[in-house]
């Protein structure tokens, strides 16, 4: 491992305050800073973290301005994610951001071509992709147990009327935030969406439709992908839908299928043939990080488990952990991180795509490819 050491600071003090501990504890951290606009939270953190005051901030404004920072990892709401990306790849700082990249099409570009100026490493930090269900799934498909993947579907349930979620997300349009439920679908194959048709299904409330000018309780979409006959399904929903928070992948293949769990800790199933099926529980993925940040994959590691993002998502499948271990290794060794910019621009222009078809009753619409 090299001894490059790295100064990162953390903007938004939600689940953002999650990677604290990680980055301190990773050997090529030098130092952690955070930026939120609460006094109380700023004072707080600095006292249980041992921060140091001049890398605390209350305004996002001054952290690309500074020098002696090498990299930003943004942990705020999603209008504020491709203003605050784009202002620190323009600083020539690398970022993380949490999903999803941007709200349009033209934000998902202007950063991918930012990235491109800037030479900084980009990492969308998707959640989804790091879980220790999906990791498992990945190591299936790689290791050519599930023979040829037919077939995948993915969803991501949420009820966010419970307290807790920003105003912002009233009426939201599913699919606009879609990357829980596609990125794994198209990483498992290893490759990009190429088309969608989507079609919206149900109706909001008046109040929440009008927000955003969205009627749809559920997005549910189908996905061509680069490359390959596979198709990808996808749904997503957020509003007036009652069922336990679920976000989920299944996996088809000719040789072994794995299916998500029915219900919460109830167990995934792999099918191995014929009328087989065993319920399993996923192993922890420690021994895919380093020892200095193993343990942050259990899920009682998490600092604020009443955070609404983990009572609806189980401490994101220990994936924090693998998040940091990914960005900062891309930044030591000098690479493209593993969810980078292009690749992270279709991820999420995907969903963006999908609404829109959605919008204009199921036409198929060309999701772009931001590959060089």
């Amino acid at each position: 491992m090299s001894d490059k050491q790295i100064t990162v600071v953390i903007v938004g003090m939600g689940f953002g305050k999650e990677f604290i501990p990680i980055y301190q504890s990773h050997p090529n951290i030098k130092a952690v800073g955070i930026c939120t606009r609460s006094k109380q939270t700023r004072d707080e953190l600095t006292a249980k973290f041992n921060l140091d005051p001049d890398l605390v901030f209350e305004h996002f404004e001054d952290v690309p301005k500074r020098d002696d920072v090498d990299a930003i990892h943004v942990v705020t709401p999603v209008p504020d994610h491709a203003r605050m990306t784009l202002a620190s790849l323009n600083a020539n700082k690398h970022t993380a951001c949490t999903i999803p990249m941007a709200m349009t099409v033209e934000d998902c570009k202007a950063i991918v071509e930012a990235k491109r100026r800037s030479g900084k490493v980009y990492m969308m930090m998707e959640t989804a992709l790091y879980t220790r269900e999906f990791l498992y799934g990945l190591n299936l498909a790689q290791t050519g147990q599930l023979g040829r993947i037919q077939f995948v579907r993915g969803s991501h349930i949420q009820d966010m009327s419970m307290e807790g979620w920003g105003e912002y997300w009233k009426g939201y349009p599913p699919m606009l935030n879609g990357t829980h439920a596609i990125s794994p679908l198209l990483k498992i194959n290893n490759t990009i969406a190429e088309t969608v048709v989507c079609h919206g299904s149900g109706r909001l409330s008046d109040d929440l439709a009008s927000r955003y000018g969205s009627p749809f309780a559920v997005e549910t979409a189908t996905f061509t992908l680069k490359g390959t006959d596979v198709v990808a399904e996808a749904t997503r929903s957020l509003f007036d839908v009652v069922r336990q928070y679920r976000e989920s992948y299944d996996v088809y293949g000719t040789k072994m299928s794995f299916e998500w769990e029915q219900l919460q800790d109830e167990e995934h199933v792999i099918f191995d043939g014929g009328e087989n099926a065993s319920r399993i529980n996923v192993p922890d993925t420690d021994d895919l990080l380093i020892e200095p940040i193993k343990h942050f994959t259990k899920r009682e590691k998490i600092d604020d488990p009443n955070h609404v993002s983990f009572l609806q998502g189980a401490g994101h499948g220990g994936s924090h952990p693998h998040l940091v271990q990914e960005f900062v290794a891309a930044i030591v060794e000098g690479r493209d991180s593993a969810v980078d910019a292009a690749l992270a621009a279709n991820y999420t222009c995907a969903g963006i795509c999908a609404h829109e078809s959605a919008m204009k009753g199921g036409i198929r619409v060309d999701v772009p490819s931001f590959e060089e």
